[in-house]
């Protein structure tokens, strides 16, 4: 029975988590890890350990790409990742690229280096009543790709951070993806405030260690740079 009631936990564990296995491109939704690198969480749905880990970048499984194909893509195009089951816990969605160096390709580069750009960040809408935090219970997630971007190959890397147990330092669970793209389009404007992934966040940034639930937070701000604009 103890075996069991252990193996009902793990499972309903498992379903509380969730992985970003598909990408989204305009109205096309691909097959699992067909455009995304294979996530070490692809069978248990666990979180990277911590922001410090090297799995911060793309949780992936192994070095490489991991059998993912490249997608082809237009500066200002829809792109995103499906949620496998849900977004199942509240906390902030964050979107990054980085542009592949000259000499390489979206399927051989590991993204390494301080060359990631934020492009989108959602965080709570705050009531009197307490947090509420549009990506939670969502099944896919979305942004635009900037219009103004240099074409060429691109890492795209989903982030959401749960924080229903962020109250001390590396209570959040981070949930990561990464996705090889190439841009065709855009335009000449090169993205500012990069950042690398680790080292971008520390677990005691403030929007990292939070009690989301009391006292009630009266703002709110995500870890990272500012989000780049065109």
């Amino acid at each position: 029975m103890q075996m069991i009631a252990g193996l009902l936990v793990l499972a309903s564990m498992a379903q509380a988590h969730y992985t970003f296995p598909a990408l989204i491109a305009g109205s096309t939704t691909t097959n699992k890890w067909e455009y995304v690198r294979k996530t070490t969480n692809y069978q248990s749905n666990g979180p990277v350990p911590a922001v410090t880990s090297d799995q911060f970048r793309c949780y992936q499984l192994a070095a490489g790409n991991e059998g993912a194909k490249t997608m082809t893509v237009a500066a200002g195009d829809t792109v995103g990742f499906t949620a496998d089951a849900s977004v199942s816990h509240p906390g902030v969605l964050q979107f990054y690229m980085a542009k592949v160096p000259a000499g390489q390709t979206a399927d051989s580069w590991d993204g390494s280096g301080s060359v990631w750009f934020k492009i989108f960040s959602q965080g709570p809408s705050i009531g009197a009543g307490g947090l509420t935090w549009p990506s939670q219970g969502a099944s896919r997630v979305t942004t635009k790709i900037p219009s103004c971007i240099p074409a060429g190959d691109y890492l795209l890397r989903v982030e959401h951070i749960a924080l229903h147990s962020a109250s001390a330092a590396g209570g959040a669970q981070p949930y990561v993806s990464c996705a090889q793209l190439t841009v065709t389009g855009g335009g000449s404007k090169t993205p500012t405030d990069l950042v690398a992934f680790p080292g971008a966040y520390k677990a005691t940034d403030p929007g990292l260690m939070i009690n989301i639930y009391y006292p009630v937070p009266t703002s709110y701000t995500a870890p990272g740079p500012s989000v780049f604009t065109c």
